[in-house]
């Protein structure tokens, strides 16, 4: 026996903490396993908190860049993105919702949809371009750090380089990206529940920024500049504007495509299953606004030095006063960190943990990306690959059709009736064929391959498609409703998926089946919880 266990220790010491998981299988972990009651805190100033942790970022610069970069103005963009961003957030919202009625996050969610060993595709569909984006922004926050020294010490500016060219980075961008990477991974490290904090402290100190700089470019302008007083000119190469504004809604709704299916991962924190409009109007009213800074602020920067630069770092550097460098690049270094944890580490941490729930937490998966985003060297992505940029923010196409199967599945199939405890068991209603459901794959290949060319396309623009392009304009919207219905016609007409349908859900102890109620004269509020053995009514 002690040789025995002599043979298995290295795979004891690779395990998770003992006792970590509550349902005792490889399905199950602490922090993937329902929320406890007393941790579900959030309510709706937590979640637009989060949002402008989300949104205000330079991802948010970028992206309306490329839709500004089709030719147009302020007055096409601004529509754009916000039927962009309400588009998005009704997906954000549906999924949202699940992990606040069930507190899962999607990986587990996701179980009941593609199977408990089919699930694992798709969440390296979502973790993927979340480890991406989190290791370029990296290199983004470091050139807000070298900004925000150079304003303290202004001979930082000459810092000497001793890296050859072909590195990629000088010493100055190096040294700020390694300064950043200590505190990024400082902050990624902390439990969710005190990262709220951060969200907080960055929703009260960004939004004055982006306001700021906003009054800044109007004044200096005089009311906008090119960019937004200018004419509309179609300079994309579909020659269209019908064309053209479907490409810029795309772009708007890719940018938030991977949070569309894995909202659940903040979802579950609620505590009255996301309640209210507010989930829905945060998305477009935050990231509307927010729109207006980075236009205004680059045609700021025409009108000041001739050119259009929507990169900030660049255009915080030709600031005059070394107080407005620093606070501004202190600010952005802020914002940026947020929308690394809000959509990058945690989303990650929380996708790979269901993948292996006995050896990968969220410690872990967080440690894990940390490291990638050096070894990387993301300062030559950005630089090199091309390919890989475009492939990123082409990713919309294979998450709308992700999404669509998911929120079909779930609302139309399922008639959102889970049995939260068969989400961790092995071999149970979940398995489907062999742990796969090959009913969702079908959907959402289905709904994936014609967008295939244009994808291809947008990564090599040389190739040939024909007419291929015109679909991928609309990616997400066409993979999004074409994956839900095939998978509709599949589980109603083909094949029913009997043995994954309840008749009543099962919530994990502590769910709220009904939102608060008034009833009666003394308008008491009644909320009914549910606990292991019944179900009780708690008047408060």
């Amino acid at each position: 026996m002690s040789v025995l266990k002599s043979k298995l220790a290295p795979h004891f010491r690779l395990r998770v903490p003992a006792g970590s998981g509550k349902y005792g299988s490889r399905w199950s972990n602490k922090d993937l396993d329902p929320i406890p009651f007393e941790e579900r805190t959030w309510g709706a100033v937590d979640y637009w908190a989060y949002w402008c942790s989300d949104m205000l970022a330079p991802p948010l610069a970028s992206t309306v860049s490329s839709v500004m970069a089709l030719g147009f103005t302020a007055r096409e963009t601004i529509p754009i993105v916000f039927f962009g961003f309400a588009i998005c957030s009704v997906v954000i919202t549906l999924t949202g919702k699940m992990g606040a009625t069930y507190h899962v996050p999607f990986p587990v969610i996701i179980r009941s949809v593609f199977g408990m060993y089919g699930s694992f595709p798709a969440i390296c569909i979502r973790a993927f371009v979340a480890l991406m984006w989190t290791a370029i922004l990296t290199v983004q926050a470091g050139n807000f750090l070298q900004r925000c020294l150079e304003a303290i010490w202004p001979s930082f500016i000459n810092f000497p380089n001793r890296l050859p060219l072909s590195a990629g980075i000088d010493s100055a961008g190096l040294l700020c990206v390694f300064l950043y990477w200590f505190l990024q991974t400082a902050l990624a490290l902390m439990p969710i529940s005190k990262l709220r904090v951060l969200f907080w402290v960055k929703g009260a100190i960004v939004p004055p920024t982006f306001f700021a700089l906003f009054l800044w470019a109007v004044i200096v302008t005089k009311g906008g500049g090119e960019l937004v007083t200018g004419k509309y000119k179609v300079t994309s190469t579909y020659m269209n504007t019908a064309y053209s504004a479907l490409t810029g809604l795309n772009v708007i709704i890719g940018l938030f495509s991977s949070l569309a299916v894995n909202m659940p991962d903040f979802g579950r924190f609620s505590k009255n299953r996301l309640k209210g409009p507010h989930q829905f109007l945060a998305l477009p009213i935050i990231g509307t606004l927010g729109a207006l800074t980075p236009i205004f602020v680059t045609s700021a920067h025409s009108y000041l030095w001739g050119e259009f630069e929507w990169y900030m770092p660049a255009v915080i550097a030709k600031f005059d006063s070394r107080a407005a460098k620093f606070f501004v690049s202190a600010s952005f270094i802020l914002a940026t960190i947020g929308n690394q944890v809000a959509a990058g580490t945690y989303p990650f941490s929380n996708d790979v943990t269901g993948m292996a729930p006995k050896y990968i937490n969220i410690f872990r998966a967080t440690i894990f990306i940390s490291v990638f985003c050096i070894i990387c060297t993301p300062w030559n992505i950005i630089q090199n690959a091309e390919g890989l940029l475009a492939f990123l923010s082409g990713y919309s196409c294979l998450m709308g059709p992700l999404a669509g199967t998911m929120v079909c599945d779930y609302y139309i199939i399922k008639k959102r009736r889970l049995n939260v405890d068969q989400l961790y068991t092995d071999r149970g209603i979940y398995w489907y064929n062999g742990g796969w459901n090959w009913r969702a794959y079908v959907s959402f290949g289905l709904g994936f391959a014609p967008l295939l060319p244009g994808f291809a396309k947008s990564i090599k623009p040389t190739l040939d498609v024909g007419g291929a392009w015109k679909i991928y304009t609309f990616a997400w919207i066409f993979g999004f409703f074409l994956s839900s219905l095939v998978h509709y016609v599949i589980c109603t007409y083909v094949s029913i998926p009997t043995a994954s349908l309840v008749e009543e859900a099962v919530y994990p102890e502590g769910a709220v089946l009904n939102a608060p109620v008034i009833e009666g004269e003394d308008r008491e509020i009644k909320e009914v919880y549910v606990t292991k053995e019944k179900e009780v009514s708690n008047i408060v």
